[in-house]
Order: C-alpha cells, then structure tokens, then sequence
C-alpha cells in the first residue's frame, strides 16, 4: 500500500509539474504579447522617421534621437492636452465612485420592488456594446442642452458606459460586509445614509481603489467619444486626441517618430497612478470575490 502511494503521489507531483510548466509559458506568451506594442513604441520613439518608414522588426535603434520628444511636446500643445485629460480622467473616476459606490450598497443592503429586475438587466449590459452608433444622438442632446462647449458631457457619458460593471464589483463586495456592521450602526442611531458615510465607504476602500484606477485608466484612453465632441474646439482635446494629430506633422508625410514620442509620453501618467494604486486594486479586485 505504501509503495502505490508513493507511486500515485510521484505521478500526480508530474502532473502538476507538466501543468504548471505549460501554465508558465502560456503566461509568459500573453505577456510578451502584451508588453511587445508599448515596447516598440518606446523604442521607436527614439528612431528617426525614416528608420521607422523602413520598417523591419528591429527594436533597438541605430541611434537615440532625444529631439523627437521635444518636437512631440512643443508641436502637440501637450500642456494644455495632458491639462484636459487630467479634468476628464479625474472627471470620470469621481462621477464613478460616487454613483458606483451608492448603488452598490442600496443594492446590496434595501430592498425594494422591482430591484432583482433592476439589478439584473444592468448587469445585462455587462455583455452589450452599441459601440459608436449611440455618438450622434449623445451629440445632439449635448448641443440641445449646450454642453458640448466643456468636458462634462464627455465626463458623464464615459463614467457611465463602465457603471453596470463597477456596481457589480462594488455588490460583490459588499455581500462580504457582515450586516451586524449595519445593525450596531443602527443601534447608535445612525440614518441609512449615515451608515453608508460612516461604517461601509471606510470599509468599501479596497473595492473603490478598483474602481477609481479602472475608471481613471477608461477616462484617459478614451479616444473616439473626445474626438468627437471636441471637433469644433481644440481646446477641449484630450492627449489621445491630440497625440494621433501628431502623426501629420512631417512635412508631407506621415511623422511616426513624433506620433510614437507623443505615445510614450501619454503612457507615462496612467504607469505613475497604478504604480501608486496597484496594492489597493489588486486587493479589491480579489476581496470581492471570496463571496458574491
């Protein structure tokens, strides 16, 4: 018997082994495929164009051309454009704690008619996607209500494409959150808004720093939506936008190397905030699913 355990035991040890090995090279695939577009783009940044125009799979340039971020910085108004993006980032990631965060706990903690019907068609809308279609009437009302001349119509309209999403998370959340918090809260006469500012926001922290680095990350690679509203205004343009007009900046041909600078420098704010916030999203993004 003890010899065809430790038989059994040594094959399945082989097993896991072989498992875990073509875990790792799969996962190592997935991260080379990933990193390898922000990879080329840094280092193309410090090509010339015309190296770049060549084409080829090298990514080490023949020489480092430093002067390309300073044509990027200067030609793309990138002041004012990172400027913008800092309003509509910021924007979006505060419209979406806020509305995620009450949501979430009313979902969670009342009751009330029609709520399972409620809370099931918005999770619904997880899975659907109407893409750019919805961009004109969204426009048209923006211009009807006159708040196409600012950033708020953007702000509003990007927060709430994710919501259906962050009020997931935050009531996955908030099934772990023992009720007895409520009830003693309760007891020390605390209101049901009372409750949520006091006892569940502070707990809710872990899941909120999700959400805000989600919704920030939303806000500042949105692209097609501030295209859109800031046709008319340049002023208005976030980096995504202003970042891709680069692209004609050569004379009479395409200016990738700047194109590819102005890229590395907008990649550099959304490294800087999750570099900050990556324990606190990992912990949320985690915390919620021990119970849903």
């Amino acid at each position: 018997m003890a010899r065809e355990e430790r038989k059994t035991h040594a094959v399945e040890s082989k097993k896991t082994k072989v498992v875990n090995a073509v875990i790792f090279v799969l996962l190592a695939i997935l991260a080379a495929l990933t990193a390898y577009p922000i990879v080329y783009i840094v280092l193309g940044s410090f090509k010339t164009n015309s190296e770049l125009v060549s084409g080829g799979l090298k990514l080490l340039p023949e020489k480092f051309v430093l002067d390309n971020y300073i044509q990027a910085w200067q030609m793309g108004n990138f002041s004012r454009y990172t400027i913008n993006s800092l309003v509509l980032s910021f924007g979006v990631m505060f419209v979406s704690l806020f509305v995620t965060s009450m949501s979430g706990y009313v979902f969670a903690r009342k009751e009330f008619k029609l709520k399972k019907l409620i809370y099931n068609s918005m999770v619904m809308f997880m899975f659907i996607n109407v893409g750019s279609t919805a961009l004109r009437p969204l426009f048209e009302l923006a211009v009807k209500l006159h708040m196409n001349t600012s950033l708020i119509a953007v702000i509003l309209i990007s927060a709430g494409t994710s919501q259906a999403t962050y009020v997931f998370l935050i009531h996955g959340f908030m099934n772990t959150v023992p009720k007895e918090l409520d009830e003693a809260a309760k007891m020390d006469g605390c209101s049901f808004f009372g409750i949520y500012w006091r006892v569940i926001l502070p707990v809710l922290k872990p899941a909120l720093a999700s959400v805000a680095l989600l919704s920030f990350r939303g806000g500042w690679n949105e692209y097609i939506l501030p295209l859109i509203f800031t046709m008319t205004n340049e002023k208005l343009r976030p980096l995504t936008v202003g970042v891709v007009a680069l692209q004609n900046a050569g004379d009479g041909a395409a200016a990738w190397n700047i194109l590819f600078a102005g890229s590395a420098i907008s990649i550099i704010p959304i490294i800087i905030v999750y570099m900050f916030a990556s324990k606190q999203f990992m912990g949320g993004m985690t915390s919620g699913a021990v119970k849903g």
